[in-house]
């Protein structure tokens, strides 16, 4: 009988973990001309290139027309002199109801770019939670690394198994083995793009995170850091914040002071 709950249970969380992380599919139809100037090529071409751009994300299961999909995008092109206008609405297949509705203007040309109405055509697609699960951030100093072992769950909470902190003042360290928990919120995107130091950067999705630790420098008792940019890998076993850390420390001994944090994680489990 123990054997048998525990073979149940080990599927249940197997099954769990694959519906959190379960990609949509998200089915693209032929766009329909609005109006004349516009041939049956330039359509199909503008119907390509979407359906193009939305895989090469690989946050979406893209198809071509209706069948299987759980979200339709249904658009329409115009020609207006040197520029298309493409309408588009998005339809929850399931429950046949209108997710949002978006118009773009975009020059004539096959090398435009449809990114901004294909980020659009999605803002309401529910995009997979990449965070779910266990990480692990190293950071190397002088007298060892600085750990912090984290979990997010699918329930927006977080339990914080080890979370380091250090200080170094003159010739005085100060290091702490914390613990803690918390809570999160976690925004997916289709590569939004954003600007870190003069720098553009195609980002995954934005989180904000509340930690209450115990046993840390008193700065780090309380973690609350929002609007974090996450640059997950192809596998999306390891990701980056690009725009700012969790805090674990200072650093006093340099000029200017130095503030430490964790910045890249990888999966373990």
């Amino acid at each position: 009988m123990k054997r048998n709950s525990f073979v149940f249970l080990f599927i249940f969380i197997l099954i769990s973990s694959v519906y959190a992380q379960r990609i949509p599919v998200v089915g693209v139809m032929v766009f329909e001309a609005s109006g004349s100037g516009i041939s049956s090529a330039e359509i199909m071409s503008i119907t390509d290139r979407v359906i193009a751009e939305l895989s090469s994300w690989g946050t979406l299961n893209v198809v071509r027309g209706s069948a299987g999909a759980e979200y339709i995008i249904r658009g329409t092109v115009a020609r207006q002199g040197a520029f298309y206008v493409l309408s588009g609405v998005t339809v929850d297949a399931a429950a046949e109801r209108t997710l949002n509705e978006y118009r773009e203007q975009v020059a004539v040309g096959d090398n435009v770019s449809l990114f901004t109405f294909c980020t659009r055509a999605v803002e309401r697609v529910p995009f997979p939670n990449y965070l779910i699960g266990t990480w692990r951030s190293t950071l190397d100093m002088p007298d060892g690394p600085l750990v912090c072992v984290i979990e997010f769950r699918s329930d927006r909470t977080v339990r914080v198994e080890r979370y380091d902190t250090w200080e170094h003042r003159q010739n005085n360290t100060l290091r702490y083995e914390g613990f803690g928990g918390g809570s999160y919120s976690y925004a997916g995107f289709g590569n939004r793009v954003i600007t870190v130091n003069a720098q553009q950067i195609r980002i995954d999705a934005t989180i904000s995170v509340n930690l209450n630790l115990e046993e840390t420098l008193p700065e780090q008792t309380a973690v609350n850091r929002s609007g974090l940019s996450l640059v997950f890998s192809g596998d999306k076993n390891s990701f980056n914040i690009v725009n700012g850390a969790l805090p674990c420390g200072m650093n006093y001994g340099v000029n200017p002071p130095t503030s430490l944090g964790f910045t890249s994680f990888t999966k373990i489990r």
